[in-house]
């Protein structure tokens, strides 16, 4: 589990990184109020989504070799799904934030942010969960 969350972690560590910088740039100070709120909620959410991912390590840390392996188990497949749902609202309010500046549309903006809400949805919690119900025997016995 831990090699397999590596990239996530990377990835919501760049992607926090950039986010914490966006308030030190010139252009923070002329966003709309609206903008500025969504930028600190964004930063919020991706240092969850961090903290999430992260945790793992030292989950892993703390439960090796005290025969705990089905407690971690347990407590790092709810991390790791806890860590990609934030990973996956911070994405989406960052890209809300960068087309409500680049497109300046706000429906627009929202538009393509759901659509990419729905994408993330669909690959990272729709898809995993039909290939088990579609292996199952009751899933062939009705599907013929």
């Amino acid at each position: 589990m831990l090699q397999e969350v590596r990239v996530c972690q990377t990835g919501a560590q760049i992607l926090f990184g950039f986010l914490l910088s966006v308030v030190f740039t010139a252009r923070f100070t002329t966003l709309p109020v609206l903008d500025r709120h969504l930028c600190v909620a964004t930063v919020l959410l991706g240092a969850f989504a961090t903290g999430a991912l992260v945790a793992l390590a030292a989950f892993h840390r703390f439960f090796a070799g005290h025969g705990l392996k089905p407690e971690l188990v347990h407590a790092a497949g709810h991390l790791i799904s806890t860590g990609l749902v934030l990973l996956a609202l911070t994405i989406t309010s960052a890209m809300l934030l960068l087309l409500r500046n680049a497109l300046h549309t706000a429906a627009a903006a929202s538009a393509l942010s759901g659509v990419v809400l729905l994408g993330f949805t669909t690959c990272w919690l729709v898809l995993p969960n039909l290939v088990p119900a579609a292996r199952s025997p009751s899933a062939r016995a009705r599907h013929g």
